[in-house]
């Protein structure tokens, strides 16, 4: 059954992309030609129906918690744990709001998909080239201090059942620089839905919106390091409640 379910689910992701081509080069284009905030909220509806589509699609039921906690306006910074590819199709359909998130360069290879990421309001991040990296995240300060919400996965990598892995302090560099608010996220059981087996499951996913953290509120001199510890703590103790 897992076999059939993952089957379908990646075919039908398939299909969506062919029908979405027409879709993202018209909005790409409306992008480049002044129509940037309209075009976010459309793409940002289309995603969001997109991801629930996925999940449900999949069987999973998934929880959101903390809602109130999203700011509804202003820029600002989401700081998730990361164990699965399930975790950003959570993050587009609770967000409530845009958001980009930072991928890696391989990503803008991968025909399409390269596009919606950018309409999504997404960058790519060359690790290898420290100047196209800090002249990413130099991009990404600027939309957040205009108002755009961005998505970063603290931990680096997904962590593929090994627990929260240990903070890079440097992606943080986007809420500390652009002086926005962080809302720590902590997710649990994206795991077990897809990179467990390798075959999607039904499984109960949450997601938690914790209190923004404000990281102006810690010295200037050591900020990235103390918010880096502040947010991980926040997500280390919501998902400990989890386990029991």
């Amino acid at each position: 059954m897992a076999h059939l379910r993952t089957a379908f689910v990646f075919f039908i992701i398939s299909i969506m992309m062919i029908i979405l081509i027409i879709p993202g080069l018209l909005f790409a284009v409306l992008r480049v030609l002044g129509l940037r905030k309209p075009v976010s909220i459309v793409v940002y509806r289309l995603a969001q129906a997109w991801a629930k589509l996925l999940i449900w699609i999949a069987g999973c039921k998934f929880m959101v918690a903390g809602r109130e906690n999203i700011p509804r306006t202003g820029g600002v910074c989401f700081a998730s744990n990361h164990g699965s590819i399930v975790d950003i199709p959570l993050l587009l359909a609770t967000t409530g709001r845009p958001a980009g998130f930072i991928a890696k360069k391989e990503l803008s290879f991968i025909p399409l998909l390269n596009i919606w990421i950018l309409l999504l309001g997404g960058l790519f991040l060359d690790r290898k080239n420290v100047r196209k990296a800090v002249g990413t995240i130099k991009t990404g300060v600027r939309r957040i201090e205009n108002g755009a919400a961005m998505i970063i996965f603290p931990e680096g990598h997904r962590s593929r059942g090994e627990g929260l892995l240990p903070f890079h302090q440097g992606s943080f560099k986007l809420a500390t620089q652009s002086g926005s608010p962080i809302v720590p996220v902590a997710i649990t059981g994206s795991y077990e839905t897809f990179e467990k087996t390798g075959l999607l499951q039904t499984t109960h996913l949450s997601i938690t919106y914790l209190p923004a953290i404000v990281v102006t509120d810690f010295a200037v001199e050591d900020r990235r390091r103390a918010v880096a510890e502040k947010v991980r703590a926040a997500i280390a103790e919501e998902l400990q409640k989890s386990v029991h």
